[in-house]
């Protein structure tokens, strides 16, 4: 939990503030990125909300914190905001919130289904979580991009006996999980549902495909606030960035109007602009476009 005691020095003064216990995983920036900003260490609160909208998103942000490292000294309304959670995102898609620290803040992303619902990559195990999954129909399958983002998975699947699904390659992340496969090729669930291996990040690491429209990336993919468009990062690659590569040409077979990552922004847009943006990142990067995608 937040303490004053460690606030950091470059908070503007105010309610709203960051301690020395954050890791700069970019969740608060992306939830309120009118109250806090990143001094290359830290996050820290650059400018105080000062709509009811604004300081909605930072508790919200609060919420999503995986560290507790936002706190106020003023009236706290997370009793009220924690009711955000799971957000929705567009249709049936929803962001869960309470990101994890054991994946380092990655997001989670909730599917309701007529046919079960999904759960993508997973958040802390929280108590207000179970209950409002239990209240939109349980979970039927969880689905795992890769080792970095299980957090909380075994606990929400032995609750309700859901199906965790991951590449035999990432099994030491999840020994026990129900649902192992090693295909290279996309693994359809149903007629909504596509799997697609996307080796890189890691050695297993995939991405799931929703109805042809969202694409729940892990940490393949992302927007990038600063180069306002999509991006993959050497940097942040645990296997092989020539196979990431690879992998990203292989998006290019597919449609989808949502990147819905684990770490990095979210992104919406029409489907030939998000085509032309994954385009763009792949030249950047000397692959050279072909047809499809």
């Amino acid at each position: 939990m937040a303490h004053p005691s460690k606030r950091l020095p470059n908070n503007v003064p105010g309610d709203f503030y960051v301690d020395s216990t954050c890791i700069n995983c970019d969740t608060c920036r992306q939830y309120a990125p009118e109250t806090f900003e990143d001094d290359g260490e830290f996050s820290f609160v650059r400018s105080q909300p000062a709509t009811d909208s604004s300081r909605r998103k930072a508790f919200q942000a609060l919420l999503a914190c995986p560290t507790a490292s936002i706190g106020t000294i003023g009236h706290n309304d997370t009793r009220t905001v924690i009711g955000d959670f799971p957000m929705p995102v567009a249709d049936d898609v929803f962001a869960c919130g309470f990101n994890s620290p054991k994946s380092y803040g990655g997001h989670s992303y909730f599917i309701r289904h007529a046919e079960g619902n999904w759960l993508v990559d997973s958040p802390r195990f929280m108590p207000h979580l179970v209950k409002r999954f239990e209240e939109l129909g349980g979970l039927r399958r969880i689905f795992l991009t890769h080792r970095d983002d299980v957090a909380e998975a075994a606990a929400y699947a032995r609750h309700f006996g859901a199906e965790r699904i991951i590449h035999q390659a990432e099994r030491s992340a999840q020994p026990d999980a129900e649902t192992f496969f090693e295909d290279t090729d996309p693994i359809p669930f149903g007629d909504d549902f596509l799997v697609i291996p996307t080796p890189g990040h890691t050695t297993g690491h995939s991405v799931l495909l929703y109805r042809g429209k969202f694409l729940f990336s892990g940490d393949h993919l992302w927007w990038s606030r600063d180069k306002q468009g999509l991006s993959a990062s050497p940097d942040f690659c645990w296997y092989s960035f020539d196979e990431q590569l690879k992998s990203l040409a292989k998006l290019k077979d597919f449609t989808f109007e949502w990147v819905l990552p684990g770490h990095g922004e979210a992104k919406h847009l029409p489907e030939a602009e998000m085509r032309a943006s994954l385009d763009a990142m792949l030249k950047r990067f000397g692959v050279l476009p072909s047809a499809g995608f």
